[in-house]
C-alpha cells in the first residue's frame, strides 16, 4: 500500500527520485545488446555510429518506460507493498504520484517511437515491426489485459527482446542485413539479461505469491528458479566457445570468459540465499552483464 496518508499529495519529484524511478542499475540490459551488436558491425566493417546511437537512445527509452510502467502497475496490482524486499519504488513509497509515473512511462515510449522514425528511414519496414513490438511488449510486461510478468512470461520476454531482437536489430540498422554471428551473439546477452530477472523473481517470490504475480519462479518453485539461473549463466559462457568453434568469431571472442570469476560468488549467493539477502546478487548480476558485455564486444570487434 502507499505509505502516504490519504489525501496527502506526493511531493514534487526531484532528480534523485526520478533517477530512482528510472532504475539506473537495470539500464545495462538496454546498453549491452546495442554495444554487442555495434561491436560486431564494426568488426565486420559495416558499423555506422549514427544508427547505433539512435538504437541506444531508443533502447534506453524503452527500458526506462518499462521500468516506470512496472513501478505503476506493480503498485496498482498490489505486488509492491510495505513488505517489499527490494529497493524502494517511487509509486509505492509515495515519492511520485501514480498518474505522473504512468504519464512519464508513456512519454518515454512516445520518445522511443520518435527515435525509431529515423531508424525506419535507415532500415525500412522491418524496424517498424521491431519497434512496435518492443514498445507494446514493454508496456504489456506488467500492464494491459494480459501482463506478461504476471503470467510467467517475463523470462521469455527478456530473452527475446533484450537478446534475440536487440542484438540482431542493432546490427541490422547498421548493415541492413543480419549476420549469423549476430544471432549467436544475441544468446549470451539474452541469457544474462534473463538471469538478472530470475534473481529479482527469486527475491520477490513470497510477495509475488500474495499479489497473484505468477512469475516462472512462483509457478515452478525457487529450486527451479535457482536451476534456471545456473543454466542461463552456463549458456552465456558456453556461447563464445561455440561461436569460436563454429567459425562465427575469432579466438578474441573468448575474452568474455575472463568475466567468469565474477559469476562464482553470484552462484553461491543465488543458490544459498533468499529474500532480501539476494539484493547483492541482483547488483552483481548487473555488473557481470556489463563486464561480460564489454569483453564480448571487444572480442567481436577484434575479429
Amino acid at each position: 500500500m502507499n505509505t502516504m496518508a490519504p489525501g496527502v499529495e506526493a511531493p514534487r519529484p526531484t532528480l534523485k527520485t526520478w533517477l530512482m524511478a528510472a532504475r539506473p542499475k537495470t539500464l545495462t540490459a538496454a546498453l549491452v545488446p546495442v554495444m554487442v551488436g555495434t561491436a560486431l558491425a564494426y568488426g565486420l566493417g559495416v558499423g555506422r555510429w549514427l544508427p547505433a546511437f539512435a538504437a541506444l537512445v531508443g533502447a534506453m527509452l524503452i527500458q526506462v518506460g518499462t521500468n516506470l510502467t512496472n513501478d505503476y502497475f506493480d503498485f496498482k496490482k498490489g505486488a509492491d507493498t510495505a513488505e517489499r524486499l527490494g529497493p524502494k519504488r517511487v509509486t509505492q513509497s509515495g515519492l511520485i504520484s501514480p498518474e505522473t509515473v504512468l504519464a512519464s512511462a508513456l512519454a518515454c515510449f512516445g520518445l522511443a517511437v520518435l527515435t525509431g522514425i529515423y531508424l525506419v528511414v535507415v532500415g525500412g519496414w522491418p524496424i517498424v515491426a521491431i519497434g512496435v513490438a518492443s514498445v507494446l511488449a514493454g508496456y504489456a510486461y506488467t500492464g494491459g489485459p494480459f501482463p506478461l510478468a504476471y503470467h510467467g512470461l517475463g523470462d521469455v520476454f527478456v530473452f527475446i527482446f533484450f537478446g534475440l531482437v536487440a542484438v540482431p536489430g542493432t546490427f541490422y540498422v547498421q548493415a541492413l542485413t543480419v549476420s549469423p554471428a549476430a544471432w549467436g551473439a544475441a544468446i549470451p546477452v539474452g541469457a544474462i539479461g534473463t538471469a538478472l530477472l530470475v534473481v529479482n523473481n527469486l527475491r520477490d517470490a513470497s510477495t509475488d505469491v500474495k499479489a497473484g504475480k505468477r512469475t516462472l519462479v512462483v509457478r515452478l518453485g525457487t529450486a527451479a528458479g535457482k536451476a534456471e539461473y545456473v543454466l542461463l549463466l552456463a549458456l552465456a559462457f558456453a556461447t563464445p566457445l561455440a561461436m569460436w568453434a563454429l567459425g562465427l568469431a575469432s579466438a578474441w571472442v573468448l575474452l568474455a570468459l575472463l568475466s567468469a570469476p565474477l559469476a562464482v560468488p553470484l552462484l553461491r549467493q543465488v543458490l544459498g540465499q533468499q529474500g532480501a539477502a539476494l539484493n547483492p546478487a541482483l547488483g552483481g548480476t548487473a555488473r557481470l552483464q556489463l563486464v561480460f558485455g564489454v569483453l564480448f564486444s571487444v572480442g567481436l570487434w577484434l575479429r
